[in-house]
Protein backbone atom coordinates (compact mmCIF):
# COMPACT_ATOMS: atom_id res chain seq x y z
CA UNK A 1 0.00 0.00 0.00
CA UNK A 2 1.24 3.49 -0.90
CA UNK A 3 0.09 6.22 1.49
CA UNK A 4 0.01 9.75 0.09
CA UNK A 5 -0.64 12.98 1.99
CA UNK A 6 -4.04 14.60 1.63
CA UNK A 7 -3.93 16.88 -1.45
CA UNK A 8 -5.81 20.15 -1.84
CA UNK A 9 -7.50 18.60 -4.88
CA UNK A 10 -7.58 15.32 -6.76
CA UNK A 11 -7.41 15.88 -10.54
CA UNK A 12 -8.10 12.66 -12.42
CA UNK A 13 -7.53 11.67 -16.00
CA UNK A 14 -10.24 9.35 -17.31
CA UNK A 15 -9.24 6.97 -20.11
CA UNK A 16 -7.03 4.18 -18.81
CA UNK A 17 -6.83 5.82 -15.39
CA UNK A 18 -10.33 5.59 -13.92
CA UNK A 19 -11.88 3.37 -16.61
CA UNK A 20 -10.36 0.79 -18.91
CA UNK A 21 -10.89 2.71 -22.14
CA UNK A 22 -7.29 3.37 -23.17
CA UNK A 23 -7.01 -0.13 -24.63
CA UNK A 24 -10.38 0.34 -26.34
CA UNK A 25 -9.09 3.59 -27.85
CA UNK A 26 -5.91 1.94 -29.12
CA UNK A 27 -8.07 -0.87 -30.54
CA UNK A 28 -10.08 1.77 -32.42
CA UNK A 29 -6.87 3.18 -33.92
CA UNK A 30 -5.62 -0.32 -34.74
CA UNK A 31 -8.89 -1.28 -36.44
CA UNK A 32 -8.96 2.00 -38.38
CA UNK A 33 -5.46 1.28 -39.66
CA UNK A 34 -6.37 -2.31 -40.50
CA UNK A 35 -9.25 -1.02 -42.65
CA UNK A 36 -6.69 1.16 -44.41
CA UNK A 37 -4.58 -1.95 -45.08
CA UNK A 38 -1.92 -1.09 -42.51
CA UNK A 39 -0.91 -3.27 -39.58
CA UNK A 40 1.25 -1.61 -36.95
CA UNK A 41 2.99 -3.40 -34.06
CA UNK A 42 1.86 -2.35 -30.56
CA UNK A 43 5.03 -0.28 -30.04
CA UNK A 44 4.08 2.00 -32.94
CA UNK A 45 0.64 2.64 -31.46
CA UNK A 46 2.15 4.15 -28.29
CA UNK A 47 2.09 7.76 -29.65
CA UNK A 48 -1.71 7.51 -29.86
CA UNK A 49 -2.10 6.72 -26.14
CA UNK A 50 -3.63 9.71 -24.40
CA UNK A 51 -3.99 11.60 -27.68
CA UNK A 52 -7.10 13.57 -28.54
CA UNK A 53 -9.23 12.56 -31.52
CA UNK A 54 -7.93 15.53 -33.52
CA UNK A 55 -4.30 14.88 -32.56
CA UNK A 56 -4.61 11.22 -33.54
CA UNK A 57 -6.21 12.13 -36.87
CA UNK A 58 -3.47 14.68 -37.53
CA UNK A 59 -0.78 12.09 -36.78
CA UNK A 60 -2.38 9.51 -39.08
CA UNK A 61 -2.57 11.99 -41.94
CA UNK A 62 0.90 13.45 -41.32
CA UNK A 63 2.54 10.02 -41.34
CA UNK A 64 0.53 9.03 -44.44
CA UNK A 65 -1.11 6.14 -42.60
CA UNK A 66 -4.45 7.03 -44.18
CA UNK A 67 -5.56 8.51 -47.46
CA UNK A 68 -8.64 10.10 -45.86
CA UNK A 69 -8.78 13.84 -45.11
CA UNK A 70 -8.10 14.77 -41.50
CA UNK A 71 -11.68 15.81 -40.68
CA UNK A 72 -13.08 12.57 -42.08
CA UNK A 73 -10.47 10.59 -40.15
CA UNK A 74 -11.38 12.39 -36.92
CA UNK A 75 -15.10 11.71 -37.45
CA UNK A 76 -14.45 8.02 -38.05
CA UNK A 77 -12.30 7.69 -34.92
CA UNK A 78 -14.79 9.61 -32.80
CA UNK A 79 -17.73 7.50 -33.99
CA UNK A 80 -15.93 4.21 -33.34
CA UNK A 81 -14.65 5.22 -29.91
CA UNK A 82 -18.01 6.63 -28.79
CA UNK A 83 -19.71 3.39 -29.83
CA UNK A 84 -17.12 1.36 -27.91
CA UNK A 85 -17.63 3.42 -24.73
CA UNK A 86 -21.43 3.36 -25.08
CA UNK A 87 -21.31 -0.45 -24.94
CA UNK A 88 -20.03 -0.14 -21.38
CA UNK A 89 -16.74 0.49 -19.64
CA UNK A 90 -14.98 -1.32 -16.80
CA UNK A 91 -13.97 0.82 -13.84
CA UNK A 92 -10.32 0.38 -12.94
CA UNK A 93 -9.57 -1.42 -9.65
CA UNK A 94 -9.42 1.00 -6.75
CA UNK A 95 -10.75 3.97 -8.74
CA UNK A 96 -14.06 4.40 -6.93
CA UNK A 97 -12.45 3.75 -3.55
CA UNK A 98 -9.90 6.51 -4.22
CA UNK A 99 -12.59 8.95 -5.33
CA UNK A 100 -14.75 8.12 -2.33
CA UNK A 101 -11.79 8.50 0.04
CA UNK A 102 -11.16 11.95 -1.41
CA UNK A 103 -14.79 12.92 -0.78
CA UNK A 104 -14.56 11.52 2.75
CA UNK A 105 -11.56 13.77 3.42
CA UNK A 106 -13.24 16.81 1.88
CA UNK A 107 -10.84 16.87 -1.08
CA UNK A 108 -12.19 18.66 -4.16
CA UNK A 109 -12.18 16.40 -7.21
CA UNK A 110 -12.05 17.06 -10.95
CA UNK A 111 -12.19 14.90 -14.05
CA UNK A 112 -9.61 16.10 -16.59
CA UNK A 113 -9.87 14.17 -19.84
CA UNK A 114 -8.69 14.33 -23.44
CA UNK A 115 -11.92 12.68 -24.56
CA UNK A 116 -14.73 14.69 -26.10
CA UNK A 117 -17.55 15.90 -23.84
CA UNK A 118 -20.08 13.34 -25.13
CA UNK A 119 -17.67 10.51 -24.25
CA UNK A 120 -16.84 12.05 -20.86
CA UNK A 121 -20.54 12.27 -20.05
CA UNK A 122 -21.04 8.58 -20.84
CA UNK A 123 -18.23 7.68 -18.44
CA UNK A 124 -19.41 10.13 -15.76
CA UNK A 125 -22.72 8.28 -15.73
CA UNK A 126 -20.80 5.09 -14.89
CA UNK A 127 -18.45 6.63 -12.33
CA UNK A 128 -21.14 8.77 -10.70
CA UNK A 129 -21.28 12.50 -11.30
CA UNK A 130 -21.57 13.08 -7.56
CA UNK A 131 -17.94 12.03 -7.21
CA UNK A 132 -16.70 15.10 -9.12
CA UNK A 133 -16.97 18.81 -8.42
CA UNK A 134 -16.01 19.81 -11.98
CA UNK A 135 -14.99 18.16 -15.22
CA UNK A 136 -12.99 19.34 -18.22
CA UNK A 137 -13.15 17.56 -21.58
CA UNK A 138 -11.29 18.06 -24.85
CA UNK A 139 -11.90 21.48 -26.38
CA UNK A 140 -12.88 23.09 -23.09
CA UNK A 141 -9.40 24.53 -22.54
CA UNK A 142 -7.40 26.74 -24.90
CA UNK A 143 -4.92 23.91 -25.38
CA UNK A 144 -5.26 20.23 -24.55
CA UNK A 145 -2.79 17.79 -23.09
CA UNK A 146 0.26 17.67 -23.19
CA UNK A 147 -0.11 21.40 -22.45
CA UNK A 148 -0.90 22.27 -18.83
CA UNK A 149 -4.09 24.22 -19.59
CA UNK A 150 -6.65 21.52 -18.63
CA UNK A 151 -5.02 20.97 -15.24
CA UNK A 152 -4.56 24.67 -14.62
CA UNK A 153 -8.21 25.28 -15.45
CA UNK A 154 -9.37 22.46 -13.19
CA UNK A 155 -7.31 23.77 -10.27
CA UNK A 156 -8.60 27.30 -10.87
CA UNK A 157 -12.21 26.09 -11.00
CA UNK A 158 -11.70 24.37 -7.65
CA UNK A 159 -9.89 27.38 -6.18
CA UNK A 160 -6.72 25.46 -5.33
CA UNK A 161 -3.01 25.84 -6.04
CA UNK A 162 -1.92 23.27 -8.68
CA UNK A 163 1.25 22.59 -6.69
CA UNK A 164 -0.90 21.38 -3.79
CA UNK A 165 -2.97 19.13 -6.04
CA UNK A 166 -2.51 15.48 -6.99
CA UNK A 167 -3.08 14.55 -10.63
CA UNK A 168 -3.72 10.91 -11.55
CA UNK A 169 -2.49 9.86 -14.99
CA UNK A 170 -1.58 6.83 -17.09
CA UNK A 171 0.21 8.14 -20.22
CA UNK A 172 3.28 10.28 -21.02
CA UNK A 173 1.00 12.88 -22.65
CA UNK A 174 -1.16 13.27 -19.57
CA UNK A 175 1.71 13.17 -17.10
CA UNK A 176 3.53 15.88 -19.06
CA UNK A 177 0.44 18.11 -18.85
CA UNK A 178 0.06 17.61 -15.11
CA UNK A 179 3.74 18.16 -14.37
CA UNK A 180 3.80 21.28 -16.54
CA UNK A 181 0.88 22.60 -14.49
CA UNK A 182 2.95 22.12 -11.34
CA UNK A 183 0.95 19.21 -9.92
CA UNK A 184 2.25 16.20 -8.10
CA UNK A 185 1.43 13.15 -10.20
CA UNK A 186 0.26 9.66 -9.30
CA UNK A 187 1.00 7.40 -12.26
CA UNK A 188 -0.76 4.14 -13.08
CA UNK A 189 0.90 3.50 -16.45
CA UNK A 190 -0.93 1.83 -19.32
CA UNK A 191 1.97 2.50 -21.71
CA UNK A 192 5.68 3.05 -21.01
CA UNK A 193 7.51 6.34 -21.34
CA UNK A 194 6.65 8.36 -18.22
CA UNK A 195 9.91 9.53 -16.62
CA UNK A 196 10.56 9.20 -12.91
CA UNK A 197 10.95 12.38 -10.88
CA UNK A 198 10.56 13.94 -7.44
CA UNK A 199 6.93 14.89 -8.03
CA UNK A 200 5.92 11.54 -9.52
CA UNK A 201 4.73 8.39 -7.72
CA UNK A 202 4.22 5.14 -9.61
CA UNK A 203 1.77 2.39 -8.65
CA UNK A 204 0.54 -0.69 -10.47
CA UNK A 205 -3.07 -0.13 -9.44
CA UNK A 206 -5.15 2.54 -7.74
CA UNK A 207 -6.10 -0.22 -5.29
CA UNK A 208 -2.60 0.26 -3.85
CA UNK A 209 -3.23 3.90 -2.92
CA UNK A 210 -4.41 5.33 0.39
CA UNK A 211 -4.90 9.04 1.04
CA UNK A 212 -3.81 10.12 4.51
CA UNK A 213 -6.00 12.58 6.43
CA UNK A 214 -2.83 14.65 6.98
CA UNK A 215 -1.80 17.13 4.29
CA UNK A 216 1.64 17.49 2.74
Amino acid sequence: MVTLPRPAALLCDMDGTLVDTEHAWLDVVREFLAAEGRLLPPSELAPFAGATIDAAASLLVRDQLTTRPQEETARALDKAFTEAVAQGVAVQPGALALLDRARELGVATALVTSSERHVADLVLATLGRHRFDVSFAEGESARGKPFPDPYLNAAAALGVDPSLSLAVEDTPTGAAAALSAGCRVLVVPTVPGIPTGPRTTFVRSLAEVHLSPCGA
